[in-house]
């Protein structure tokens, strides 16, 4: 296990059976990122993205809530509006380059949110590839109501996941919206029962960690590629990932037990 800390939070990361485990740890705060909580997930994810052994992420908050967003009193000395151009130059390689991160990762990324997941913090729970909530949790844009525009790919993701009008609702209005209604909506993956959440999580790691690592991973690619593709180019962008996906020891392992008649023992490579 190994753990950052910048004296007002800790993210824990840990890996177990071919996951990687991520815990933002500042409960005091309801998990609110410091600038050092978010360098930290930075270097996580991205040497999770090399590692060999990992089969799956796993994305949470320790206590009663995800992630209240970024902490911006952490992150200024006095409290100031930012200079002229601070935010360009920074915002890039903190917030933003932490939700594509978690959405562009080829390994499989499971998000668990009781309590609040709100600015970054809902962005990250819906960049992520599946998301589990109670029906307590709180998914929230709260931006616009704290004077400024959304960030982290709120713009980008909502759309998406659960169309324009809705986005608009949570965006423009700041509306608040619960695990049932996100699991409506298709916001997220599912919506359990807060004693029954850890339990339904554990089950989809689980199958996670046995799936085809390289093809889930090539699959996740070309859905993104192909929000913005013609037929024809989804097809080829399909094709290309078929192609690699057909190289893979876990596609002559699938070919086998399929004529075997058996269960494939995937191995992720």
């Amino acid at each position: 296990m190994t753990t950052s800390d910048d004296g007002t939070g800790i993210v824990r990361t840990e890996q177990n059976g071919g996951v990687l485990r991520i815990v933002l740890d500042r409960p005091a705060r309801r998990n609110a990122l410091t600038p050092t909580m978010v360098e930290t997930v930075i270097a996580a994810l991205t040497a999770a993205a090399t590692d060999d052994r990992l089969r799956a992420i796993h994305l949470a908050g320790h206590g009663a809530h995800f992630c209240a967003g970024i902490d911006w009193v952490a992150g200024t000395d006095d409290g100031a509006k930012p200079r002229t151009g601070h935010l360009l130059r920074r915002v890039p390689h903190g917030a933003h380059r932490l939700v594509e991160l978690v959405h562009t990762t080829h390994l499989p990324v499971v998000c668990t949110v009781r309590g609040w997941a709100a600015g970054l913090g809902c962005n990250l729970a819906l960049a992520a590839d599946f998301t589990l909530a109670t029906p307590t949790a709180t998914f929230w844009e709260p931006f616009l109501d704290r004077g400024f525009s959304p960030d982290s790919g709120a713009t980008w993701l909502l759309p998406r996941l659960i169309g324009l009008a809705r986005a608009r609702r949570m965006l423009l209005l700041g509306e608040r919206v619960g695990g049932d209604t996100a699991v409506d909506w298709g916001l997220i993956h599912e919506c359990a029962a807060d004693d029954d959440l850890d339990a339904a999580v554990d089950a989809l790691l689980d199958r996670l960690t046995i799936a085809p690592t390289v093809a889930f991973g090539l699959a996740k690619q070309t859905l993104a590629q192909n929000l913005h593709a013609t037929l024809p180019q989804a097809l080829t962008s399909e094709l290309q990932a078929l192609e690699l996906a057909c190289r893979t020891s876990d596609f002559r392992e699938g070919s086998a037990a399929f004529r075997e008649h058996r269960r494939p023992d995937f191995q992720g490579r």
